[in-house]
């Protein structure tokens, strides 16, 4: 009989082993000692790292703009402190938004992430400071996905969710989709918010890794604000919708 024949059974699995026979041989301290680098190498370990998304140039109607989404983490593997930041400018009018949060990550499953903690808007203004909850996983299929609601601390709700996907054209040669929705619990007039469906933005990357972590890409983005949030970008003489040629770098280290 193989081992796959053998029928499953129920007993309690086996105490761990306390009898380290070296520290027969080996001082128990140089022992320990060696035990614990072990451990630390295989599964134990701290890690950190930088992540840049995007770092790009865009090609808007009326003046050149720029755009980042930059992340860092350190920890383990179910703990994490993590950085994030993203905004978006134009040369005529500098920079247009711009947030920053500071976040405590936790695995939750095998391919799950949950975050709680801070969110600061830098612009528009006035600024505003937010609880943060949300989510980082790998759907089926390699799908990467995300999500966060926002409580500011004047009593608004918001959220957005985004995915992408890699789509793997060669070894150094990517294809990347990606989308985002926003949502607003009520109106804020004074940064052009609406309640509903806020935004959706869609954009589609191409990319050539010249090394894992340098990779320059092109590609094409569009935004359009939706509902009440269209209303307000009208009122304020601004654009609702924009399509825009991008040219940037992902990178990380």
């Amino acid at each position: 009989m193989t081992a796959a024949q053998q029928p499953v059974g129920n007993a309690p699995a086996p105490s761990v082993i306390r009898d380290n026979a070296a520290d027969r041989v080996f001082a128990v301290r140089d022992m320990e000692r060696a035990r614990s680098i072990l451990a630390k190498e295989h599964g134990a370990s701290r890690i950190s790292k930088v992540m840049a998304n995007f770092l790009e140039w865009q090609d808007r109607a009326g003046g050149g703009g720029y755009r980042w989404d930059v992340e860092g983490w350190t920890g383990g593997d179910l703990n994490r402190f993590v950085v994030k930041t993203e905004g978006e400018g134009s040369r005529s009018e500098g920079t247009e938004l711009a947030e920053v949060q500071a976040l405590y990550s936790r695995a939750v499953a095998r391919y799950t992430d949950v975050q709680v903690g801070i969110r600061h808007d830098l612009e528009p203004g006035p600024s505003r400071t937010h609880a943060t909850v949300g989510f980082e996983s790998m759907f089926p299929y390699w799908f990467e996905v995300e999500g966060a609601a926002f409580l500011s601390n004047k009593g608004e709700l918001r959220a957005r969710i985004e995915g992408s996907y890699d789509f793997r054209l060669t070894q150094r040669w990517i294809l990347q989709p990606q989308a985002e929705l926003g949502f607003s619990a009520e109106d804020i007039p004074e940064i052009e918010i609406g309640s509903g469906v806020t935004h959706v933005e869609l954009g589609l990357r191409l990319r050539y890794e010249i090394r894992r972590e340098f990779a320059p890409y092109v590609g094409i983005s569009f935004e359009r604000s939706l509902g009440r949030t269209a209303d307000f970008v009208r009122r304020d003489g601004d654009r609702v919708e924009n399509t825009t040629l991008v040219i940037g770098l992902r990178t990380w280290f």
